[in-house]
């Protein structure tokens, strides 16, 4: 597993400044500000539409924000592609499945760590003693993720044959293959029953045991409340709220804008 930059352990892992995105002349995000410390759960919640996916593609790269910045791990990434991000530590899973239906769970998760594997094509070509010697880890740390997320059984099954709640932990194993600090979970228990969001939530417990870091955004409260140690509130773009999960239940504007909703 990569390792934070050295002196910034006690500095947040992520610090977003006036971070300002807009489409159409509509502002998606609207100078929102906040910052995460290492090793905890952060929940990102809100209405539709109120930019939180928008927020997710602006820390991971898929979006530029037009004002403003993220800084990952001490470092600016304005400059930064997104496999330079992932490179970095920063992982995601998205709020439909984007796994690669033809292929098996195993093939999947290996997938997750051409960012960190030496060989490319050339190296394919060679099979060169130090390839073979890299594939055969590949393999053996894919084997332990899905190990780890209760998918070992399901290995060498095509992807696209799996329940959802198999794939949404699936595109988990994925995530954690490139060794993140950073991992963000786009509504990780949409569709999911009662027994899978509470797999779930022990699942995302034991990840936080691994010391890897979390943003969630999910609209499943009880889940979200039960596993955040800070959430942040996102309305029309702007931030609403930020605290604990205590004081965002006792947020009279957060009741209003989202908790009360039907």
């Amino acid at each position: 597993m990569i390792s934070p930059e050295p002196g910034h352990n006690n500095k947040p892992i992520l610090a977003v400044s006036s971070l300002t995105k807009m489409f159409g002349g509509v502002k998606a995000q609207d100078n929102i500000s906040f910052s995460i410390q290492p090793g905890i759960v952060c929940g990102l919640i809100g209405p539709n539409g109120a930019g939180k996916t928008t927020l997710f593609n602006l820390i991971t790269g898929i979006y530029s924000p037009d004002e403003g910045q993220v800084v990952f791990n001490g470092k600016d990434t304005r400059k930064m592609t997104v496999d330079q991000r992932v490179r970095a530590g920063i992982a995601r899973t998205f709020q439909h499945v984007e796994l690669f239906g033809s292929m098996t769970l195993l093939e999947n998760v290996l997938v997750g760590m051409h960012v960190r594997t030496r060989s490319g094509f050339w190296g394919a070509v060679t099979r060169l003693p130090w390839v073979i010697r890299e594939e055969k880890e590949a393999v053996e740390k894919a084997e332990a993720l899905l190990e780890f997320t209760g998918l070992m059984d399901y290995a060498h099954h095509p992807a696209g044959d799996l329940p959802v709640g198999r794939q949404k932990t699936a595109e988990i194993a994925r995530a954690l293959a490139s060794d993140p600090l950073l991992l963000l979970l786009d509504e990780p228990a949409a569709g999911l029953n009662a027994v899978e969001t509470e797999a779930l939530g022990k699942l995302i417990e034991q990840v936080k045991k691994r010391g890897v870091t979390m943003m969630l955004v999910e609209h499943d409260m009880s889940l979200a409340m039960g596993i955040c140690d800070k959430m942040i509130v996102l309305d029309q773009g702007s931030k609403l709220a930020e605290g604990t999960p205590r004081e965002i239940q006792n947020n009279e504007a957060v009741m209003a804008a989202y908790l009360g909703q039907g």
